[in-house]
Parts: structure tokens; C-alpha cells; sequence
């Protein structure tokens, strides 16, 4: 019984590894173009339907409260733009001096620069009884802000990094029609 309790406690997490599991054991199912139509469904339906249900369950007030932390959204604003971003920099001038290709080290700070995806902020907050009010402000807020900032802030890190191991530096990663 107490396994069956955690599990519906957990419930999204439980849900995650089941979706990986699932798309281990059957990629095609959720491929653009898909049955699952991925490139509609996650783009626009899913995050749609949950900031609709996310502003169902708030109250007005809740909202408006939410909003006049300043310290709260400056400092998640500033871990998720600045402080995370560098700190995968770090790590990634680490990763440059071993034989692990430029090009991987160069995706994975981009990916580094990303905000975290909207869907999944205010779930996980929601999932832990934390300020959903504060989640979906700052979800917002902080894609707004990565809209503009993006590219800059990509630009600068990938252009920063160090020769590293150059038989790496010298591979291609998009092929070429001669």
C-alpha cells in the first residue's frame, strides 16, 4: 500500500518515466508528423491548457500578491538568465580541454542559455505545494525577457570558448554538397 500512496503522490514524476519509457520503447509514436502531432499538441495545445488551468485555479489575489515580490522574481530571473547559463560555462571550460567534440560542448550551452519550459515550471511547482502564482509569472516573464536576450547572451558564451582539443575543432557538423 505504501508504494501505490507515494505513486499517487507523485503522480507527475511517475507520469515522466512512463513518457520516457514510452517513447524509448516506440520513438515513432511522437516524431513530427507523428499520430501525436508533437509540433501542434506540445507547442500550442499542451502550454495553453496548462497556464488556462493554471489561472482557472488562481485566485485574482493570489495573483496580484505574487506579483509584488521583487526579490523573488529578481532572483529567479537572474539564477535562470545569468547565474545558470555561467555556471554551465564553467563546467563546459572543463569539458573543453577532454576529446569530447566543440560542437556537442556548443549545444549544450545553448541549451544552458534556454529558460526552463514554461509547462513543466509551473507543474512541478504546482506539484510541491510552491507559489504557482509566482511559477507563471516568472515563466512568462522570463521567456519574454529570453526572446531578447537569447541570442546575445548564446552568441557570447559559444564565440567565448577556449581551442580545446583541435582535432574537434576541425569536424563540420552540417554536411556539405561539393
Amino acid at each position: 500500500m505504501r508504494l501505490l500512496e507515494r505513486m499517487r503522490k507523485d503522480w507527475f514524476m511517475v507520469g515522466i518515466v512512463l513518457a520516457i519509457a514510452g517513447a524509448k520503447l516506440e520513438p515513432s509514436i511522437g516524431v513530427n508528423g507523428g499520430p501525436l502531432k508533437p509540433e501542434i499538441t506540445v507547442s500550442y495545445i499542451a502550454v495553453a491548457t496548462i497556464f488556462f488551468n493554471s489561472g482557472l485555479s488562481l485566485k485574482t489575489e493570489e495573483l496580484t500578491s505574487a506579483l509584488v515580490h521583487l526579490k523573488l522574481h529578481l532572483f529567479i530571473q537572474i539564477f535562470t538568465l545569468a547565474f545558470f547559463p555561467a555556471a554551465i560555462w564553467l563546467f563546459l571550460q572543463l569539458l573543453s580541454i577532454t576529446p569530447i567534440n566543440e560542437w556537442l560542448l556548443k549545444g549544450l550551452q545553448t541549451v544552458g542559455c534556454m529558460p526552463p519550459p514554461v509547462s513543466s515550471a509551473v507543474i512541478l511547482t504546482k506539484a510541491v505545494g510552491g507559489n504557482e502564482a509566482a511559477a507563471i509569472f516568472n515563466s512568462a516573464f522570463g521567456s519574454f525577457l529570453m526572446m531578447n536576450l537569447r541570442f546575445r547572451k548564446i552568441k557570447g558564451f559559444v564565440q567565448a570558448y577556449p581551442a580545446g582539443n583541435e582535432k574537434n575543432h576541425n569536424q563540420n557538423p552540417v554536411p556539405t554538397i561539393s
